[in-house]
């Protein structure tokens, strides 16, 4: 027994020093006022005279149930908390169980582990959040380790997928695979043959056209129908049948006849028809074309010819000619989604910007024009490998093949290296993929059958409130925040700048890993994510040593510190030795 009542103010209990226990350690620990009811409190000040004991919440039937509104009786027994009462609060110490994951080491209970239920963190969203050099990287890592430990049975049907921003968890990942039915893979842009890396591919026949707004950095939301209509030429211009060359021919008759009637000088007319004509032709209208008359032959290049009034004398056969081809509606045609590459998706596009009739009007040509320059410049650059996919799978399949060797054997973690690609462009891959295991998991039909983990590193580059929701209406974190948990797609938020984040996906999370933190901002987001986060537990965030870390959300009872070991192998994030490395050899 510790003493007895003195007071009770709210929710803080003073209680007498009997013993005159004056050690500063024992704050932080735990302690029982048993009558009726095991109500638990927690020592926040001691001095010779008393505890001052703040009430966190009471065990009922064995389970602790933070947050109280009952107070013991002025003749309660105080007493230290029990082995076994003390895991109903910080998890169980059998670490061998299944569901059971070791998280670290308490703070403040010598030799007790903290741990949590599985399902209590990974069928919810969650983040990790910390300033540069608190540890949010190792912490992580031996989370990853810990889940995959060598004394327990492993989730052998996981998926896992790790963006991983500067490829500095691949090191850390290097044992895992060594466990019998696991398999990492390393998805990477430094790739070459033969070193077990496999490059990042992307078919681009899975994109929509949200997916190459994203990608083209679209921003003006009017761009998108246009997007869509690209989307349906590209199909229709792979195939060969009739009528998709006839209907090719009659974008190509309406934008020549857009010009015709354009009213401008005959001269401008000729040479735009003729460029336009150089670049944009089919079988049936092209330069060489034959129209004939009674009486004579001429070809299109010949009616463009200007008489000796400066008119072009064959205008009104031309346009004759070319109103015959305004017949092929586009719910005509009957086309069968096939491969397709970025080249034809530019080939589509510039169709598109003509049957859009940009050929015409320079505001319009100005501002489409960007969508052909965007995709121009990705398909000559390396950013084009990307894309390169030949094979044709649905998205189902595209997806289940990610998490399978090249030996059909399951895949537990895909570690995703980012590493030597730019970040706007990262973020654009970022999106599409996780936009494609969005659709992917809402159109299971097993819903939640194949629960996707999506982690991503450095999330305040990615996970931002951009422009997303004033061009396609939405931002893909978001909805993966508020909709994916019901449909098996959960997310894992790693940052050092919790305040870049986007407040929506943020609120969404259901649990937290706070290493030490400086930032004022950062601070207050913190302290406003939770009720349950008292301003005690706040400003232990300011004067966490590395590797420690506050938790909280619904996987833990009451906020808790923990002091996570240290990973083995450790990921690439520890700082330079400035030392070693300036006078090495001297």
């Amino acid at each position: 027994m510790l003493g007895k009542i003195l007071k009770i103010e709210d929710k803080l209990i003073r209680v007498e020093n009997l013993k005159k226990i004056s050690l500063i350690d024992i704050i932080g620990y735990y302690v029982i006022f048993e009558n009726r009811k095991k109500l638990v409190g927690e020592i926040i000040f001691v001095d010779e005279a008393e505890f001052h004991i703040a009430l966190i919440g009471e065990i009922r039937n064995n389970t602790f149930i933070p947050g109280t509104e009952n107070f013991p009786s002025i003749n309660s027994v105080c007493r230290m908390i029990y082995k076994e009462e003390l895991e109903y609060i910080i998890g169980s110490q059998d670490i061998l169980l299944p569901d059971n994951l070791l998280f670290g080491r308490s703070t403040i209970y010598d030799g007790f582990n903290i741990s949590v239920k599985l399902n209590d963190l990974f069928s919810s969203h969650f983040a990790v959040v910390g300033n540069t050099g608190g540890g949010k990287s190792c912490g992580v890592a031996r989370i990853i380790q810990n889940l995959f430990a060598d004394n327990k049975k492993n989730p052998v049907n996981s998926h896992i997928i790790l963006f991983d921003a500067y490829g500095e968890y691949i090191s850390s990942l290097t044992n895992i695979h060594n466990h019998t039915d696991i398999n990492v893979k390393i998805l990477s842009s430094n790739y070459t043959e033969g070193n077990n890396v496999e490059p990042i591919r992307i078919p681009p026949y899975l994109l929509d056209a949200d997916d190459l707004a994203i990608l083209l950095n679209v921003d003006d939301a009017t761009l998108i129908p246009t997007l869509e209509k690209t989307l349906t030429y590209v199909y229709i211009f792979k195939g060969n049948d009739e009528i998709c060359n006839k209907y090719k021919s009659d974008i190509v008759a309406k934008g020549l006849l857009d010009m015709l009637s354009s009213g401008k000088p005959a001269q401008q007319i000729r040479d735009q028809a003729l460029a336009f004509l150089s670049k944009f032709n089919t079988k049936d209208i092209n330069l060489e074309t034959i129209i004939s008359q009674p009486g004579y032959n001429r070809t299109i290049r010949q009616c463009f010819n200007i008489d000796a009034q400066g008119k072009l004398a064959a205008m009104e056969l031309l346009s004759d000619h070319l109103k015959k081809f305004s017949e092929v509606q586009i719910d005509q045609i009957s086309v069968t989604p096939s491969v397709y590459t970025l080249d034809d998706l530019y080939y589509a596009l510039e169709f598109a910007l003509v049957s859009e009739g940009s050929m015409l009007n320079a505001n319009i040509f100005e501002k489409m024009n960007k969508l052909k320059t965007s995709l121009h410049s990705i398909i000559n650059s390396n950013l084009k490998d990307f894309f390169e996919f030949d094979e044709n799978v649905g998205r189902s399949e595209y997806v289940k093949r990610l998490f399978l060797t090249p030996t059909n054997e399951l895949v537990q973690l895909i570690d995703v290296d980012f590493n030597g690609i730019d970040d706007r462009f990262a973020k654009i891959l970022i999106k599409i993929l996780s936009k494609i295991f969005y659709k992917f998991s809402t159109s299971n039909p097993d819903r939640g059958g194949y629960p996707i983990n999506i982690i991503i590193e450095e999330a305040h580059r990615y996970v931002q409130m951009d422009n997303d929701i004033h061009i396609i209406g939405y931002n893909i974190f978001d909805r993966i925040a508020k909709e994916g948990r019901k449909y098996g797609l959960l997310l894992g938020l790693i940052t050092q700048r919790i305040s870049e984040l986007s407040t929506n996906a943020l609120s969404q999370c259901s649990n937290f890993i706070v290493f030490r933190m400086f930032y004022p901002e950062d601070i207050q987001m913190v302290a406003s994510i939770s009720s349950n986060i008292s301003m005690n537990n706040i400003e232990k965030v300011k004067s966490l040593r590395p590797g420690c870390a506050l938790l909280f959300g619904n996987a833990f009872k009451i906020p808790l510190i923990t002091q996570f070991d240290l990973p083995n192998p450790m990921p690439k994030s520890t700082d330079v030795n400035i030392v070693e490395k300036w006078y090495i050899n001297s």
